[in-house]
């Protein structure tokens, strides 16, 4: 299996403790940064539309299984596949935003709560969306 990404985050967000957790919790408007190969694929990209973009968290520690949701010690013990940590074997990150402007290779975009340098490994059209 190859996976490459496809640009990279650009936010300034830099500490992943300080970082909101949820898009919804205060998450910043960020740009995505396409590699230039890739504008093509890009061109049908409009501001207003809702996508999903799919990160790779690079940051992430891939050996944990489980945890207690939200570091909260109180709350037992789940396995990661029931969470939303980013701390799991294949981090994958999956944020829904809405594009808010479009500038050749770059994508600004609302609520993503990636950390800068996040790598980009896909971006799908939400269908049927209603925000």
């Amino acid at each position: 299996m190859k996976l490459q990404p496809i640009g990279h985050v650009e936010s300034p967000l830099t500490d992943r403790s300080a970082a909101p957790r949820q898009a919804d919790e205060g998450a910043p408007e960020a740009w995505l940064v396409f590699a230039p190969e890739y504008e093509r694929a890009m061109r049908e990209l409009a501001p207003g539309q809702d996508v999903l973009v799919l990160t790779w968290l690079d940051r992430a520690d891939r050996s944990v299984l489980a945890v207690h949701p939200r570091d909260d010690l109180d709350r037992p013990e789940t396995g990661v596949f029931s969470t939303r940590s980013p701390d799991r074997p294949n981090p994958i990150g999956l944020h829904h935003v809405r594009i808010v402007a479009v500038d050749g290779v770059r994508v600004r975009v609302a609520h993503l709560e990636a950390l800068d340098g996040t790598p980009v490994v896909d971006v799908k059209p939400v269908l049927g969306a209603e925000r």
